[in-house]
């Protein structure tokens, strides 16, 4: 039998998905149920969009819940303080400039889970990320982009 594919985390992003998990099935499950509830006493099924919008959310909403109970029965949490303190990886924050002179960028890695890169949290799966992850400080990396290919150099990694 297949492994099953772990989702790196951070205890954070464990959290995370555990508060959405709750919300998901204590807030917007009954309330899903309780629309669609509504929408049948208006009568005849087959014309009613309210129904058939009720029922593809409710569709949604029922997959949201078993992916997120899927990655949260193999989460991975990574524990930044037992990986080498220069080594880019999961639960890291990494500096970095893109050669020759480009200003330096910081990224936190996370799992895809807590992916966020509008607050400079990227997913382990990006391009960046995996052209990063396990390197280390001083080192010059070429990472494949679908632009092409970026050659940067590690200023400085260190916990988030």
């Amino acid at each position: 039998m297949a492994e099953e594919k772990t989702y790196p985390m951070t205890e954070e992003g464990k959290v995370k998905l555990e508060k959405e998990l709750e919300d998901l099935r204590i807030n917007q499950r009954p309330e899903i149920i309780n629309r669609i509830k509504i929408a049948r006493s208006y009568g005849d099924l087959s014309e009613n969009s309210e129904y058939e919008s009720a029922k593809n959310e409710q569709s949604l909403l029922e997959n949201r819940i078993k992916t997120v109970e899927h990655m949260l029965q193999y989460a991975e949490i990574i524990d930044s303080d037992k990986i080498d303190e220069t080594e880019v990886s999961v639960g890291k924050i990494v500096t970095f400039k893109e050669l020759p002179d480009e200003e330096p960028e910081s990224y936190t890695i996370v799992g895809a889970a807590e992916a966020d890169p509008m607050v400079g949290k990227i997913s382990n799966d990006s391009p960046i990320a995996k052209g990063l992850i396990g390197h280390h400080v001083d080192e010059e990396v070429a990472i494949n982009i679908p632009a092409g290919t970026m050659t940067v150099k590690i200023l400085k990694v260190e916990n988030a």
